[in-house]
């Protein structure tokens, strides 16, 4: 359904007949609040029709005066004032009458839809559909007012109906094409040239149809819809208190006055039509109005005529919407079948339902909330809703079941329904709340006139099939003409010794079955009729069963996504499960998924799934979802994942959370420490790249004598996030990177030399030693921060603690480590002539470089391949995570793409890309670095980017996609030198690093790259994004002085800068000084 702006509805009103259902309705409407298909301000009111028979205009004039004694009592008034309608956007909804086939009405009745770009997860209701056509089709562009919609019809409106509300005045009805034939049984306008409104027809004859024939040769159907402007409304409402019309109200009702049963259109909306004169309008009669009520004419025509007083001069105009459609909720089986069904379609519907074996549904069946185990069984064109089947089951074609439980399921073992409706109920008797089951007939007609049938067979025959008799179902004194379907006291609700089940009456299918035992039973419980039963109806239990059974096949269908590792997003199912009251369960389920997983990324996922539900319950309050989780109450459940036991672990992290529910700031902690869960078994998960990490033992180097690493940093061309685990071994990462040269100069590097004392002397930052920040370690615990990433050295401290010389665990002190093997320390200088937070890796690539310095300087030699493996070792080791990329761009020279399996254990291999000659050259000679002068840590983006893809957001999924496909369609690019063609790929790949990473552009960036757009072919911001450097490729070549003079004509754009990039080609160079010289 549509999501875009639409009426910002002052008031919701919902009528219903029984007072016993306001509560659970109020409930509904406040749930659609939540979830955002209500305005969060608009005031929602259920409310009771004041008596069970005021019919549509009584309803409405009672709904119209509560709104507005509420928005009275709100403005600070003490009585009701029209006033505070002229600001006021109303919307009256009306449930109407009972519908055989829901005991919660049309209104409640769950359709065969299933909206999947909906926030949050939900059955769709008609309820729902119409409060969307209202919302954000009809409503937009409307003036203040009172808009009436009943909840008897399914309605389809074009997004933009193209209603004008220039000048309007007094009320407006909106009218759907339907045929002259289908309008035998229903309800025409006959509107003059200018659609004003001249007469309203019902059941209208051939004459009158004809007159209302349009061009389209089709007729205006009343649809139930009806707008009334302020003046209108004002009027309306002032006859509330005037007799007898003030009947119509509670006030009236309480005031003792008798009650008036008006219609809406026939009654209120009629006096406004031009050609109806007042005569005739006095002496007529609502269709509503049934042969027994001639008593009250007279009393009707007292009403009538208030309503001729006081709206006769408003004027009534007609919207007809071609394209729209009308369908009345017919109390006919077969028509609810035919529009819950879809026949020709050679597959079954199946909506927020799980089904084990879907090949036994027939085509054209439709499923909807339900959970059927085992093999059920299910006819062409039938409906199963709101059951809970356990099979053997066998339901033939035509046949309408719902709202059974496994309780019920051994019921219908062994046979086979065809053209039947059976429905369990919940009922609520004196003293005691149960279960109800009715059966009727496809083809039974729920009228009170007419010879009548019951299970596709007349009375006669039925009787006679049965052993049942007329006296069993109606009084002596119960006229002929009465004796229908509706009056039939068929269906037991309480038996003298056991409770009632379907058997009761399912057993007249087959009544010699049991040698009369069943009839007897029937005979000796106590029985209603559908009419008698209705108003016992529990529908607040009603729903809340449907609302479990929904809960109860969604968790068995977020299990199997969780298990199968599905891209299917589960957010809008923990919002439903937050905003309906019930988290509890999902949080055991995701409890049970991540204990028992086999795949760490299993588990990972049903761990971060538990951080959004707390999260969704914190509902925006107590500070941002990225920060610290590192409280040491929850290192004891830390300690177990840690260690492997995923059980323990999972069962302390529940422990520790239940200490955590009780405010929004605490829900918001815990979220945080169950991602840091999350990131423990990513952590585990990136470690299994030690696979392929090898080294061989070489020469030592002599004490003093310096290895030095250099690096080129890495510009990321296509692929970039793919690279991050989980995606990395989730999805599988494919990522072209270019180790490049920034202004002639490899700008990373590292040296590492050995020391005859037994310590660690570490330099970081400039490659000259006066202005590097210079630490020495000298014990254990001088180590002891080598996992926090701003703790100063940390890097390089990891990078002692992964190239195996220092055991941070070991009993022995770091002194004897040393020592023993190595007969002294070692010193470790790195540096970066590149900004921090540069986006050319710099971070990755300086890791690298200083594992390949230090292994040399301890004896080792580690292949390039190695290396990349060993860095994403020690990233996980610092705990800053991140991917492959960098590594593999820096490391390794020239132009190559990267990629990763979706498996584990994790390992990456690199592919160059082989170019036409001279093309590199080319390349060097169109590309360019662009420093914005921003700087942002990618830390906060790449939380945001792992909690979106373990919440598999379409958006983020499809975008991940993306990456790897178009990666490999820049490879091509780069194979055939086609310029242009990289700059269009390049500049997609910035749409697709926003898309992965909203919020990673600002706004004097965006500002640079549109003064540049000109010049170039494409341009992305270096690496995640936020800041760091922009690299362009130009239309022509050794554009940086141009550039320059370009920007330098910009205002706002900051401490910016132009850099010379050039491919470099040799990657990593790591050489061994001589010991005299100085590096």
């Amino acid at each position: 359904m549509e999501q875009m702006k639409g009426v910002d509805w002052t008031v919701i009103v919902l009528t219903c007949q029984y007072k016993d259902s306001v509560q659970a309705f109020q409930r509904e409407l406040e749930v659609r609040q939540k979830r955002e298909q209500i305005p969060a301000g608009t005031l929602l009111l259920a409310v009771e029709d004041p008596q069970m028979r005021v019919g549509s205009g009584g309803a409405t004039l009672n709904a119209l005066l509560v709104a507005a004694e509420h928005l009275s009592a709100r403005a600070g008034f003490t009585v009701v004032t029209s006033d505070v309608l002229h600001s006021a956007w109303i919307l009256i909804l009306h449930m109407g009458r009972d519908f055989p086939f829901d005991d919660c009405g049309r209104a409640f009745t769950c359709l065969p839809v299933e909206n999947s770009e909906a926030p949050v997860e939900a059955l769709v209701c008609n309820l729902d559909c119409l409060l969307d056509i209202m919302t954000h089709r009809l409503g937009p562009g409307s003036p203040p007012g009172v808009w009436v919609c009943s909840t008897d019809m399914l309605l389809s409106v074009p997004p933009n109906p193209g209603i004008c509300w220039d000048g309007f005045q007094g009320a407006r009805v909106i009218a759907f094409p339907g045929s002259p034939a289908y309008v035998l049984n229903h309800g025409i306008y006959l509107t003059d040239s200018q659609d004003f409104v001249l007469d309203i027809y019902y059941k209208g004859t051939e004459v009158e149809i004809r007159r209302c024939i349009r061009s389209d040769g089709l007729v205006p159907l009343v649809s139930g819809v009806v707008f009334f402007s302020v003046e209108t409304a004002e009027h309306l409402l002032a006859t509330h208190v005037s007799p007898p019309l003030d009947a119509c109200t509670y006030m009236g009702l309480d005031s003792g006055a008798q009650p008036v049963q008006l219609s809406l259109f026939f009654d209120i909306l009629l006096c406004m039509a031009r050609n109806v004169s007042k005569e005739d309008f006095l002496a007529g009669r609502p269709p509503e109005m049934g042969q027994s009520d001639l008593d009250v004419a007279g009393y009707l025509q007292s009403a009538r005529a208030q309503l001729w007083k006081e709206l006769r001069e408003q004027p009534l105009t007609m919207v007809y919407v071609p394209d729209g459609s009308y369908s009345y909720m017919a109390s006919s089986a077969s028509e609810f079948l035919h529009s819950f069904t879809l026949p020709g379609v050679p597959r079954a519907q199946i909506v927020h339902s799980q089904v084990e074996e879907p090949q036994l549904l027939g085509a054209g069946s439709s499923v909807i909330s339900c959970l059927l185990e085992g093999p059920v069984h299910l006819g062409a064109g039938s409906v199963l809703q709101h059951c809970h089947l356990q099979g053997p089951i066998h339901i033939g074609t035509g046949c309408f079941v719902s709202s059974l439980d496994t309780a019920q399921s051994k019921a219908l073992w062994g046979l086979e329904l065809r053209d039947l409706v059976l429905q369990g109920h919940h009922v609520r008797l004196p003293g005691s709340l149960g279960r109800a089951f009715t059966l009727v007939g496809r083809l039974d007609s729920w009228e009170r006139r007419g010879s009548g049938t019951y299970l596709n067979m007349s009375w006669s025959e039925f009787f006679k099939k049965t052993g049942i008799r007329d006296w069993d179902l109606w009084d002596p004194d119960t006229p002929h003409m009465e004796r229908c379907l509706l009056s039939a006291r068929l269906f037991p609700v309480l038996h003298p010794f056991k409770g009632c089940g379907p058997k009761d009456v399912l057993w007249m299918l087959d009544p010699q079955a049991d040698g009369g035992k069943a009839l007897r039973a029937w005979r000796a419980s106590w029985r209603l009729s559908w009419e008698q039963l209705q108003p016992h109806l529990d529908r607040g239990v009603t729903l809340a069963s449907r609302r479990n059974l929904f809960f109860l096949q969604a968790l068995s269908k977020a299990r199997h996504v969780l298990e199968a590792q599905r891209d299917l997003s589960l957010r809008p199912l923990i919002r439903a499960a937050v905003y309906e009251g019930c988290p509890g369960t999902l949080l055991a389920m995701l409890d049970q998924v991540a204990a028992g997983a086999k795949d760490p990324g299993v588990a990972a996922r049903a761990l971060a799934c538990v951080a959004d539900v707390l999260g969704c319950m914190a509902e925006g309050q107590g500070g941002l979802r990225s920060g610290p989780a590192a409280n040491p109450e929850w290192m004891r459940p830390f300690s177990y994942l840690e260690c492997g036991d995923l059980v323990a672990g999972v069962e302390a992290l529940a422990q520790e959370r239940d200490k955590w529910l009780n405010r929004p700031a605490l829900l918001v902690r815990a979220a945080r420490h169950y991602e840091g869960a999350g990131q423990i078994l990513i952590r585990q998960a990136v470690m299994t790249a030690q696979h392929f990490v090898s080294r061989e033992p070489v020469e030592w180097p002599a004490p003093g004598q310096w290895v030095v690493a250099e690096c080129p940093a890495r510009v990321d061309f296509s692929g970039g996030w793919s690279d991050t685990p989980p995606l990395a071994y989730e999805l599988g990462g494919a990522v072209l990177g270019l180790a490049v040269q920034v202004d002639g100069r490899r700008p990373i590097g590292a040296r590492a030399c050995r020391i005859q004392e037994p310590e660690l002397r570490l330099a970081v930052g400039s490659r000259q030693n006066e202005m590097a920040v210079k630490i020495v370690c000298r014990s254990l615990e001088d180590l002891q921060d080598y996992c926090q990433p701003h703790a100063p050295g940390a890097l390089l401290k990891a990078a002692f603690i992964c190239a195996g010389i220092v055991h941070i665990h070991s009993e022995l002190p770091l002194r004897e480590q040393l020592l023993h093997t190595f007969g002294g320390g070692f010193e470790l200088h790195t540096w970066s002539e590149l900004p921090h937070g540069s986006g050319l890796g710099t971070s990755s690539i300086l890791a690298g470089a200083a594992l390949a310095a230090l292994q040399r300087a301890a004896g080792w030699a580690v292949g390039t391949e190695a290396l990349i493996h060993a860095v994403l070792h020690l990233e996980q080791v610092l705990t800053t995570g991140g991917g492959w990329q960098d590594q593999v761009g820096g490391l390794m020279p020239g132009i190559k793409v990267g990629r990763s399996q979706a498996q584990l254990p994790l390992k990456v291999e690199v592919e160059e890309i082989t170019m036409p000659e001279g093309f590199v050259q080319k390349l060097n000679d169109h590309l360019l670095l662009v420093y914005t002068g921003k700087t942002r840590l990618a830390r906060n983006l790449l939380q945001d980017v792992l909690r979106s893809w373990y919440a598999r957001l379409p958006a983020v999924v499809q975008n991940a996609h993306s990456l790897v496909r178009q990666t490999e369609e820049c490879i091509e690019a780069f194979r055939q030198g086609n310029l242009p063609r990289l700059g269009q790929y390049l500049t997609s790949y910035w749409e697709q690093k926003k898309l992965m990473a909203p919020g990673c552009e600002p706004l004097a960036v965006r500002q640079m790259m549109d003064v540049l757009a000109p010049h170039v072919h494409g341009q992305s911001l270096a690496g995640a994004g936020g800041g760091g450097f922009l690299y362009l490729l130009t239309k022509e070549p050794r554009q940086k002085e141009a550039l320059e003079a370009v920007l330098a004509k910009t205002e706002g754009l900051g401490k910016y800068s132009i850099h010379l990039v050039e491919v470099d080609t040799q990657g990593l160079n790591l050489q061994l000084l001589e010991s005299e010289t100085s590096p």
